[in-house]
């Protein structure tokens, strides 16, 4: 009331000043002050009838970002991922059209998010919804992003894992998409052998299928494993993605999350690395002699073509082996791979990602909120969880939907079952091309003659190598 009576004694000054101005603008400013007045005493009577008083007008929005309604908030998304725009930008016209709320999405060009984020964070309608990569990106924009711990939509999450976390363990980055690689398994091929993926449990028990298909390769018309090249278009599957068993499993016994990139390692368990190395090379018809020149389309055609039962590799593949292959989704599965670790019957596939959810701490309340309200449709409302499941994949959230990528599908359901997830350490190898093409100099000689002084090169390799180039580049 206070506020009302002030207002009114402030237009009686304005309509005083008026009277002693310019005869040719006494009128405009009546009218202006006529307006004025009858809006407070609409103001008036709302308070005296207890209904709440009209809301001021909304000021425009800059960037071109449409104007939210009176009173509530708005989303602007600054996306990541080029191939996602399209449907965002579906999802975000048809969140608006359901619930009034602007929703504006701005992707960068692929290679080009870093500089993006830092040109729309230092305008006034800076973006309410943006993405953090890695724990890098945590250390030079985590104060920007505010703790999801709590929030609805951070509560959807099942696990974890995929998530990114302050160093005072405020969460600022929620994961909602990963990719996953592992052994894909020819399910019909495995039947065929007299076994069921169900059979596979852990080390011991892939080894004795393995072993027993490669025996009978000839009478079964398939071997166990593609061959597993070590040329360079194939190499990076075992140099990078399988030496992430040892180095993920060292890690965990260190307490070291992905990112820590230590000066050393111990190669703790890098007897597990030979053993599901020596497993891959001796139950697959490839000549472990020459394989530096075996490629990586020798490997994928051998599997596609339904010559090995298993291929190690990633989810990435669903579309070539359906598509180029014509492989039948409902025949291929993804599992884990065990090297013989103590409880790794327990284990899911191993997943990482680049894509977290970050909100903007610097946004105003109701933005947030409003980001906040637009994360949880995306991860609940059934138009939401199908796109993220047909153009995502794998999405670690309670509601998400069956992506038809079965490797996709099958991350899922082990992430759902609470599986741990075997997180990509290999992303922290030091100079990473010298460091890999080192230990597959000397994988090759030791698969030519897989004997204990061959595989101290590999150890060798593994674990001085890191901390030469670990060294060549931090000095």
């Amino acid at each position: 009331m206070k506020k009302m009576l002030a207002l009114v004694l402030a237009l009686c000054m304005v309509l005083a000043l008026t009277a002693c101005g310019a005869s040719s603008d006494v009128t405009a400013k009546l009218d202006e002050i006529s307006t004025a007045l009858k809006g407070v005493q609409s103001s008036l009577d709302a308070l005296n009838s207890g209904a709440p008083a009209p809301a001021a007008p909304a000021a425009p929005a800059e960037d071109d970002a449409p104007a939210a309604p009176a009173g509530e908030g708005k989303v602007y998304y600054l996306n990541f991922k080029p191939e996602f725009d399209g449907a965002l930008q579906t999802l975000a016209a048809d969140y608006t059209a359901e619930t009034g709320v602007p929703v504006k999405v701005v992707t960068a060009a692929a290679g080009t998010y870093g500089d993006t984020l830092t040109a729309e964070m230092s305008k006034s309608e800076a973006p309410t919804l943006f993405v953090l990569t890695n724990d890098a990106m945590v250390d030079e924009w985590g104060d920007y992003a505010m703790d999801l711990a709590g929030t609805p939509v951070a509560e959807q999450a099942v696990t974890d894992d995929y998530n990114l976390f302050s160093p005072d363990g405020a969460l600022v980055g929620l994961g909602y998409c990963y990719e996953s690689y592992g052994i894909i398994t020819n399910k019909a091929l495995l039947e065929e052998a007299g076994y069921s993926v169900a059979d596979i449990t852990d080390f011991a028990s892939l080894k004795a299928i393995a072993d027993d298909i490669h025996a009978r390769a000839d009478e079964l018309g398939f071997d166990a494993f593609a061959p597993n090249g070590l040329d360079g278009s194939s190499s990076w599957r075992f140099s990078g993605h399988l030496a992430n068993m040892p180095l993920f499993y060292e890690y965990r016994d260190k307490g070291l999350n992905v990112g820590a990139m230590p000066e050393t390692i111990d190669g703790t368990y890098l007897d597990n690395f030979r053993q599901i190395w020596d497993l891959y090379i001796d139950d697959s018809s490839a000549d472990k002699t020459s394989l530096t020149t075996s490629t990586g389309d020798e490997a994928e055609a051998a599997f596609g073509n339904g010559e090995a039962v298993f291929y190690q590799n990633g989810t990435w593949e669903f579309g070539n082996l359906t598509g180029t292959f014509g492989m039948d989704p409902a025949t291929i599965t993804m599992i884990p791979i065990y090297c013989g670790v103590d409880g790794e019957a327990d284990a899911g596939l191993c997943s990482g990602t680049e894509n977290h959810w970050a909100v903007n701490v610097n946004a105003s309340d109701a933005d947030k909120q409003a980001t906040l309200d637009f994360l949880y449709w995306l991860v609940t409302s059934d138009e939401g969880t199908q796109t993220l499941a047909d153009e995502l994949g794998a999405v670690p959230f309670a509601a998400a939907k069956t992506p038809e990528n079965v490797f996709c599908a099958a991350a899922n359901e082990l992430t759902a079952a609470g599986k741990y997830n075997v997180a990509w350490a290999f992303n922290d190898t030091p100079n990473v091309d010298s460091w890999r093409g080192t230990v597959v100099t000397a994988m090759a000689a030791y698969s030519a003659d897989q004997s204990d002084a061959n595989w101290e090169q590999v150890v060798s390799a593994f674990v001085d190598g890191w901390a030469i180039e670990w060294a060549t580049v931090n000095g």
